[in-house]
């Protein structure tokens, strides 16, 4: 870095050569020395050079410019307060954030060594003057100095001195000078390798927190984790089926697709295959495809780098990296935004990601271990799901049966609960009366293992005697059809539109428009349905089979 002072003097005194001002200039020396040695910050620096340098020569503005690290431009890096030269001269004091090193004087104030006096009338004059120049000649500048900044013998820059004055400055004070340049030189080294550290401190303050925060993340999924290891129970044939399997793939690296109904238990089966696989050694990794924001996703997973979209101030692994080695469980897979879903398939069959704004390939080892509580078949041919992502899934795929399928296993798992919530809240529950066990043997669980879990620890807080005596049930009604054993099913309004507008096509026989279609009856024009239909994925063949009775 080379650097560079801009001043302009009102006053230049000291114009005789006895042997008081070479003391009197050896005391200025001094003071100044002591004073830029001691400046650790550029607001130090400024209001030495404000409030002293520019004190002791008559000096009304000043600026200090830096050679930039190319070696071809310098930069402003110091100069008077901006408010005060406005209010005189009307100009911005850093005419340039960046200009050449060979602008026809300050290559020459770098090469010359000495204090380099022009006349602001004949310099303006010049063909190769810069245009800086010419702002300070039109504010009223009269008289320029310039004098080389060095920091030991390693040039760092030009001192530039402005005067509104002509005839202010004087060769007889070069040596004075060329020592407050020379201490300028080493104070501003001194500046900007304090600059540095306390750059380097802060980005080290910055990975300190970021480790920190996905230690804390390893550690929260770890004691998960260990709690889930316990939790699979049950000994229905269903459940030893779903054993089997997983004793069949854990050892290998195959890709898992565990699928049923919310509460079922698929995140522990996961689990169970990690731990059971070489991989256990290392954390596995979860990712909720549910929610996480349809935006963030993407970066949730390949990680950015910094500036590469609003918001990402920082450089940010993503899940596949943090999973390098070890296994990731994406749950709720079917959520993926389809955009996303085409990169994690080129992920899965590359074996590689780019993180977002990010110029390189990362090359990922990451077994992939994926949970839906959605019929991924249907959602492929609805259009919501790309086809090739779940055959690239779907290798081996783990089906866990609902609660209701499985009750010869709620006994084993009402035991095990309230023996789990009986130690959290410190009561003293010793088990649950049969008639109440029959009771919940009857229910058909909609929630699953997830309900009866909820259920049991809000009885155990309830509960007043050291054995179960009732438990209550939801009522049917909130969660069951009219059929008695059969789960109603939530839809969200997009599949509830959906499902409508199909009906109201098979009504119409297939028609869109005209006076008896499916546009007319939902009291819409032909054009929105059709771009309804667009959005909605509704495509000829769903209605036409569906009129074929493959509703």
């Amino acid at each position: 870095m080379k650097g560079l002072l801009y001043c302009s003097y009102s006053n230049f005194v000291m114009k005789n050569n006895s042997a008081s001002d070479k003391t009197n200039e050896f005391e200025i020396l001094l003071t100044l020395s002591n004073a830029i040695a001691g400046a650790r910050q550029r607001a130090d620096l400024w209001e030495i050079v404000t409030e002293q340098l520019l004190e002791k020569f008559g000096a009304r503005y000043y600026t200090i410019c830096l050679i930039n690290e190319d070696a071809l431009t310098h930069t402003p890096f110091l100069y008077s307060a901006e408010k005060k030269i406005r209010s005189v001269t009307g100009i911005n004091p850093v005419l340039h954030e960046q200009h050449p090193i060979k602008d026809g004087l300050f290559d020459h104030a770098i090469a010359t060594g000495e204090p380099v006096i022009f006349d602001m009338q004949s310099l303006i004059k010049r063909k190769d003057i810069p245009p800086y120049i010419i702002h300070w000649y039109n504010s009223s500048v009269k008289e320029l100095m310039m004098i080389r900044i060095c920091n030991g013998k390693e040039p760092k820059g030009v001192l530039y001195l402005y005067s509104v004055q002509v005839n202010s400055f004087s060769k007889h004070q070069s040596g004075l000078l060329k020592g407050i340049a020379n201490q300028l030189g080493t104070g501003i080294s001194n500046i900007l390798a304090n600059e540095k550290i306390e750059r380097q401190l802060k980005e080290i303050s910055k990975y300190k927190t970021k480790l920190e925060q996905e230690n804390s993340y390893l550690k929260e999924e770890w004691i998960k984790e260990r709690h889930l290891l316990g939790n699979v129970i049950g000994n229905s044939a269903a459940m030893k089926e779903v054993y089997d399997f997983v004793s069949k793939v854990a050892a290998s690296d195959t890709t898992v697709l565990i699928s049923g109904e919310t509460g079922t238990g698929k995140e522990i089966i996961a689990h169970q295959v990690h731990n059971l696989s070489p991989r256990r050694n290392k954390l596995m990794i979860k990712v909720n495809c549910a929610a996480i924001p349809a935006n963030l996703v993407e970066s949730e997973l390949f990680g950015h780098e910094k500036g590469s979209f609003t918001g990402a101030t920082e450089k940010r692994n993503g899940k596949f990296e943090l999973a390098n080695n070890s296994t990731l469980f994406l749950d709720e897979v079917g959520e993926l935004p389809l955009e996303v879903q085409a990169k994690l398939l080129r992920a899965l069959q590359e074996k590689e990601i780019e993180r977002i704004g990010g110029q390189s390939v990362i090359k990922v080892n990451v077994r992939i271990i994926a949970a839906t509580n959605k019929n991924l078949e249907e959602e492929v041919a609805a259009g919501r799901f790309r086809s090739d992502l779940y055959y690239r899934l779907n290798v081996f795929p783990i089906s866990l049966p609902p609660l209701r399928e499985r009750k010869e296993d709620i006994p084993e798992l009402v035991s095990f609960f309230i023996n789990q919530y009986s130690t959290n809240t410190g009561r003293k529950i010793s088990g649950i009366a049969p008639k109440v066990l029959k009771k919940l043997m009857s229910y058909s669980w909609p929630g699953n293992i997830r309900e009866l879990e909820h259920l049991i620890e809000r009885t155990v807080l309830l509960s007043t005697t050291p054995e179960i005596t009732d438990v209550s049930l939801p009522g049917r009604n909130r969660f069951l059809s009219g059929v008695a054993g059969t789960e109603m099913q939530v839809l969200s309004l997009e599949d509830v539109e959906r499902e409508y507008i199909l009906k109201v096509i098979k009504l119409s026989k297939g028609r869109i428009s005209g006076p008896n279609g499916a546009a007319a009856k939902l009291q819409l024009p032909s054009t929105t349905l059709i771009s309804k239909m667009q959005k909605l994925g509704i495509r000829k063949e769903h209605f036409i089979a569906r009129n074929d009775g493959n509703e």
